[in-house]
């Protein structure tokens, strides 16, 4: 994808093609082996690394002129640090192979009208003490940097979290299995988050058809049209998230006895069915396979006209499972959080965004102070409860 990029653009295939050692990563133009001196005058090799904007599949013009750097601060010949492009010093991870140390700043006054032009300029400022010191110092090496095969599980950039520059927090969950049971309102939800992540597969189940009740308590907005296609959900879905999502394999069935050792390659499962005893069953095997999940319910009851109830996240992990059975019942008994089957898209929404969260506290992503196992939000008084916490 990367040289795919950088031949549909002629600034960035002119730095190639003149020499530069350039590849695209996630949302950032990074050029390797810029040659410069640092304070002990002694020539070193650095890495430029310019943010990029993607517009329909291509690469617009620099949206700022500051550009990011891996390397000691460059200088001048005689060891003093090249004060014209100094900007800020803040050393940031953004991939797992990549940190940067420093960000420069030279701005011509009309900005820089493409990738070329800034990257040569930088280039041009960083490097020339190092080329007079030894003509033969260059950085051109007309090395290409290959793609890597199925580089990214997206088709197409994840440039929201270069711009915010979190891909190596994000890429905590890079690799992962994620199996979604049941696309009601809640697991449809779930998907939609799931499918933004770099998970490389993401298994969805449902035995369901999508119906028109569906399409107002889902992600999205269904067509008439659609909806008299009378889809399987599992489908519909598909045909949404796989434009994003390279990894979305669908199981059209819901999950039974026999299907679940289907789950034990899984690194993380969601849990989003209205059966008390089919859900029990599931949570069961997971616990009893050491498989970490989330169960979600949310129950709603009207009152007076008003609407009150409560979203729940129960979590199951190898840190805590002996809480499930206070928290999880076979059976469809009162405290069924499904029972009413009142459900709302925002609900929906809000419960699908807490078994997510809770997911990603899981690996890391999100930092963990509580390591709670269940919490419940009430509607009416807008307070989560946490409870169940791992030691």
């Amino acid at each position: 994808m990367s040289q795919q990029l950088i031949n549909r653009n002629p600034h960035l295939k002119r730095l190639r093609d003149e020499g530069y050692q350039v590849e695209i990563q996630g949302g950032h133009l990074i050029v390797h082996h810029i040659p410069y001196l640092n304070s002990n005058k002694e020539i070193k090799y650095g890495i430029l690394v310019s943010q990029i904007t993607l517009v329909g599949g291509n690469v617009a013009a620099p949206h700022t002129h500051v550009i990011d750097f891996a390397g000691e601060n460059p200088c001048n010949i005689d060891g003093s640090v090249i004060s014209e492009i100094q900007h800020s010093v803040n050393q940031k991870r953004l991939t797992t192979t990549l940190v940067i140390d420093r960000s420069f700043s030279n701005k011509p006054p009309a900005g820089y009208p493409n990738h070329y032009e800034k990257v040569k300029r930088y280039a041009d400022i960083i490097s020339a003490p190092a080329k007079y010191l030894d003509d033969k110092v260059t950085e051109k090496t007309f090395t290409v940097i290959p793609d890597l095969e199925n580089e990214t599980p997206f088709r197409y950039i994840d440039t929201n979290s270069s711009r915010a520059k979190i891909e190596y927090i994000n890429e905590k969950l890079k690799g992962q299995k994620i199996a979604i049971i049941g696309l009601g309102g809640t697991g449809a939800y779930i998907l939609d988050q799931v499918a933004k992540t770099q998970v490389s597969e993401i298994h969805i189940y449902d035995g369901d058809t999508f119906d028109q009740h569906n399409a107002f308590r889902s992600p999205g907005a269904a067509s008439l049209e659609i909806l008299s296609e009378s889809l399987s959900k599992v489908n519909y879905y598909y045909g949404i998230y796989s434009e994003m999502h390279k990894g979305v394999q669908v199981h059209e069935y819901n999950v039974k006895k026999g299907d679940l050792t289907e789950l034990d390659g899984m690194s993380f499962v969601f849990v989003s069915i209205d059966n008390n005893a089919a859900r029990k069953m599931i949570t069961d095997y997971l616990a009893q396979n050491r498989i970490p999940f989330v169960d979600v319910g949310l129950g709603v009851t009207e009152v007076n006209g008003e609407l009150i109830g409560a979203v729940r996240v129960t979590a199951g992990s190898s840190r805590k499972i002996d809480h499930l059975d206070t928290r999880i019942f076979p059976e469809e008994i009162g405290d069924n959080e499904y029972a009413s089957n009142i459900q709302i898209s925002d609900l929906n929404a809000l419960n699908a965004i807490l078994a997510v969260i809770r997911w990603k506290k899981e690996f890391g992503v999100y930092a963990d102070l509580e390591n709670e196992h269940h919490s419940t939000y009430t509607i009416e008084v807008s307070k989560i409860i946490n409870d169940d916490h791992a030691a």
